[in-house]
């Protein structure tokens, strides 16, 4: 390849063929999404790119329960001689280690969903990217520039979708660029428009239903009043306050609660959390004064803290969104996701009353209509009455056997202390070598995995 390069198409699309497991695209061939798990996604522009001609994409989703983020390179192997089957599930460091594959991965600070990536190499065989209008700043080096190179991405971790974009002015002739970087926020839940403390009803939405109740299942030191709608520590201490909803959430449902008393003379945040374990299978006696240590149960259990002092009137929204996410609201703004959680099972939220929360109203709730499943029915509301003793039911609908990670081995491992089995023992290894390591699924560090064998 010469700096005299023939004229090329307007702009270059993504391959159809010969990509990763997980990439889907739409039908212009732009679009560019992973389907599930963090890897696998990788793709390839579907002719090779001139010297300084710009891949200008734009991240279009952003999903925050993995690490690492969008990995950008070049390629001077022909894209429709590989063979898709070959290819490995990570570009870096899988991919790169083979002859004639150049990759790097964007710095987790640039992924923001929104932000417009533009990468380019020179004559030189460096690699140069820039984020919206910063000046452009070196990547890697090393690319055969001589040779024919394609570019390629891996739509890794944090990255879950891009889009290509048109082509902008050449590079070599803009050396002066804004050094500002435009981040765009993650995309909220619906939020009542309340950005006040003394925030009153009337500023929710209109059209919020009302039957979500607080279940009578509760801690010991928590009162439920007002037809169940109202949730309130009887203790001077932080002691049993946990307190669920009386049915599970529809994904996309957005709920509001409310703060109606708190102690200033208290220290601690408001604790909170989902469940796939109905509260009708317990007992008082079975919640514990630490939410953390539900984690260990045999259900599935994420905990979570509101990350900012709460005071009387703070209106709060959470939801889980369809991708797992629960994202929160705090007085109209937008919070962001907390914790990715599997939403493949009907998953009931709680709250524990501690440090200076002492009271919480269920205002209401507002739904998009989302994947209801089969347990928004009202049949999954709880009973009644407590049994004697609990039971752990299963998962309602069929379970995947198949790894998380590599989406191709059985589970077959444990992981600990969080007690989620939702990996192979390989990928379990791998794992937890890595620095930080940590569950895929409710995102608890990893102190130990263990495999287990079933019976025959």
């Amino acid at each position: 390849m010469s700096p005299q390069t023939k004229a090329l198409p307007a702009c270059p699309v993504w391959r159809r063929g010969g990509v990763g497991s997980q990439i889907v695209m739409d039908a212009t061939q732009k679009v560019a999404k992973r389907q599930a798990s963090f890897c696998n996604a990788i793709t390839f522009t579907n002719r090779p790119v001139a010297l300084y001609e710009q891949v200008r994409l734009k991240i279009t989703k952003k999903q925050c329960c993995w690490s690492g983020a969008l990995r950008l390179g070049f390629t001077s192997k022909d894209p429709s001689r590989i063979n898709p089957d070959n290819l490995p599930k990570y570009a870096c460091p899988d991919l790169v280690s083979q002859s004639g594959f150049w990759a790097k991965a964007l710095p987790e600070e640039f992924a923001n969903e929104g932000n417009v990536v533009a990468f380019w190499v020179d004559k030189k065989g460096r690699v140069f990217y820039r984020i919206n209008d910063s000046a452009p700043m070196l990547f890697f080096s090393g690319v055969r520039a001589a040779e024919p190179v394609w570019a390629l991405i891996d739509v890794y971790g944090l990255t879950r979708g891009v889009q290509l974009l048109g082509k902008e002015a050449d590079p070599a002739q803009n050396p002066a660029h804004r050094h500002t970087l435009h981040l765009a926020s993650a995309s909220a839940c619906p939020i009542p428009q309340n950005s006040l403390n003394s925030q009153q009803s009337s500023l929710l939405p209109s059209s919020m239903d009302s039957d979500l109740r607080f279940h009578q299942l509760r801690g010991a030191h928590i009162r439920t009043l007002d037809e169940h709608t109202v949730a309130r520590s009887e203790h001077g201490r932080d002691e049993r306050t946990l307190v669920f909803t009386s049915r599970p959430p529809h994904s996309g449902e957005t709920v509001f609660i409310k703060v109606t008393k708190s102690s200033p003379a208290r220290s601690g945040s408001l604790s909170y959390g989902v469940t796939s374990c109905d509260p009708a299978v317990l007992r008082p006696s079975d919640l514990p004064y630490n939410p953390e240590a539900l984690v260990d149960r045999q259900e599935f259990w994420a905990v979570c803290r509101v990350p900012t002092p709460l005071q009387s009137g703070d209106i709060l929204g959470f939801v889980v969104n369809a991708e797992g996410e629960v994202v929160l609201s705090h007085n109209g703004a937008n919070v962001g996701m907390q914790v990715c959680v599997d939403n493949s099972r009907p998953l009931w939220m709680f709250f524990g009353l501690h440090g200076a929360v002492t009271q919480l109203r269920i205002l209401g709730t507002v739904d998009r209509k989302g994947d209801r499943r089969n347990y928004s029915d009202a049949a999954y509301v709880s009973p009644v009455s407590l049994p004697k003793s609990p039971t752990f039911p299963c998962g309602r609908g069929p379970r995947s056997d198949e790894c998380s990670i590599c989406y191709e081995n059985a589970v077959d491992t444990v992981i600990y202390a969080c007690g989620h089995m939702c990996l192979c023992y390989s990928c379990g290894l791998k794992l937890k070598k890595m620095s930080n390591a940590c569950c895929p699924i409710c995102r608890r560090q990893i102190r130990d995995i263990i495999k287990t064998y079933r019976s025959t």
